[in-house]
């Protein structure tokens, strides 16, 4: 999780006025600065996506919660990417046999059986594979 003083100053940044809220032509404007376009239909969407108490405005609050989410949104898109790399084609888990096939390809030599063995920690209902949400376990 990035440091809530981060988001604190990018905030700051983009709320042009200092009124402590950011409103859609805040945002337009600053997306503008970066050399990006965003029209004021699309940047009123943002702002509605991320506003909770309904003032039509984006607070500090908002912002920071709005960003930890993407964050997390974005890094359980890249866990999934990285178990789509690992996983049996269509089976949706990682089977030893997946497993080693994928380890070679990243130049380590295992048998099935040393993948096997490595898999036992995280495969939490024991049925031989990793799932998804076991894979989730074992990389946190």
């Amino acid at each position: 999780m990035i440091n809530c003083s981060i988001y604190e100053r990018i905030f700051k940044r983009f709320d042009e006025d200092g009124d402590g809220k950011l409103s859609p032509s805040e945002l337009r404007s600053c997306v503008g600065t970066i050399g990006e376009e965003l029209l004021m239909e699309e940047a009123q969407e943002v702002v509605e996506s991320m506003d909770s108490d309904g003032d039509g405005l984006v607070g500090l609050e908002e912002f920071v919660g709005w960003m930890e989410r993407e964050g997390e949104k974005r890094k359980m898109e890249e866990l999934r990417e990285a178990f789509r790399m690992y996983e049996m084609e269509g089976s949706e888990c990682i089977t030893p046999k997946s497993l080693k096939r994928m380890l070679s390809r990243l130049g380590e030599s295992r048998s099935v059986e040393d993948c096997s063995v490595m898999m036992r920690q995280f495969d939490v209902n024991g049925d031989g594979v990793l799932s998804f949400d076991e894979f989730k376990l074992m990389m946190f």
